[in-house]
């Protein structure tokens, strides 16, 4: 599998400037300007999720993979109440200002789904194509609580094989994997930090998703209601974020969004298996030319 370009961007927010980094994998058919999908990941993830995914769309894509502010290599922010979708949303914008395309493809994982979401329902919005992984307008209380169990309280480990361990456990709703499938989710949720690993993110982004969830649950169907671009939902058959009442709605209303779900499969699918790959690949080919 051939490496992504690092770059970053410079963003704007109440407390100041932030860089985010962001992952380019470049078009391999050498298409003088191909078009461009953005890939955004879940709540404590990076942008190399994508790598499987990424690495087989750039064979006609352009594909961006951004690491959102906190994760990955982009900067921590100086005030964690900014770790939220207006943040988010206002961060990819200025990403796809810098990216300078009109319209682009967008794949969004759980978090990722709900910025592209709230992008895609924008009057003038540059989303073409929208797929929604594993999240809706309406998020099961069961899920959200059992993220909140674990978001930053993840420990450190003396050896990589430990992380490793400790992502199937949290990870074990991405599905059955073989190790190379654990390890490509784990290499970059993980960073050495002096004999330790730790994870590649912000703890302080559990703050602001457990004044949300304190909040109660959020009614979305205005935004979903307002999106008019192609949109593929795909789901965990077992998923306790998005659950099949949600999913089925999503099919009769807003902008009908076919319903693409994968057994043995919780939260979220890891586009890593090659059905998954498949299913994406399918329907940027019928929606996004």
């Amino acid at each position: 599998m051939s490496e992504p370009e690092a770059r970053t961007v410079t963003c704007a927010s109440p407390a100041g400037l932030h860089r985010i980094g962001y992952w380019e994998w470049q078009c391999a058919s050498g298409e003088a300007d191909p078009p461009v999908v953005l890939c955004v990941h879940g709540l404590t993830r990076n942008g190399r999720d994508f790598d499987a995914l990424a690495a087989r769309l750039a064979a006609r894509y352009r594909v961006i993979c951004p690491d959102m502010a906190g994760r990955g290599r982009s900067d921590r922010l100086a005030n964690s109440a900014l770790y939220a979708i207006p943040q988010y949303l206002a961060d990819c914008v200025t990403l796809i200002a810098r990216l300078d395309v009109e319209r682009l493809a967008w794949v969004g994982t759980s978090m990722g789904g709900l910025i592209g979401m709230s992008l895609a329902s924008l009057s003038a919005n540059p989303i073409a194509a929208l797929v929604l992984n594993d999240v809706g307008p309406v998020l099961s209380a069961e899920g959200l609580s059992r993220i909140g169990d674990y978001v930053g309280k993840a420990p450190s480990f003396d050896s990589y094989e430990a992380c490793v361990a400790y992502t199937r456990a949290i990870a074990a709703g991405f599905g059955p994997h073989d190790d190379s499938g654990w390890d490509l989710l784990a290499r970059h949720y993980w960073v050495r930090d002096g004999s330790r690993w730790r994870v590649h993110y912000d703890p302080r982004i559990a703050e602001p998703f457990a004044t949300a969830g304190a909040a109660g649950p959020m009614n979305l169907w205005p935004l979903f209601d307002a999106i008019q671009c192609p949109t593929l939902v795909m789901r965990g058959e077992r998923s306790d974020l998005l659950d099949p009442v949600t999913a089925r709605a999503m099919t009769g209303r807003g902008p009908r969004a076919r319903l693409l779900e994968f057994e043995g499969v919780g939260h979220a699918p890891s586009l890593i298996p090659e059905p998954q790959i498949a299913a994406v690949e399918h329907f940027l080919k019928e929606s996004f030319r």
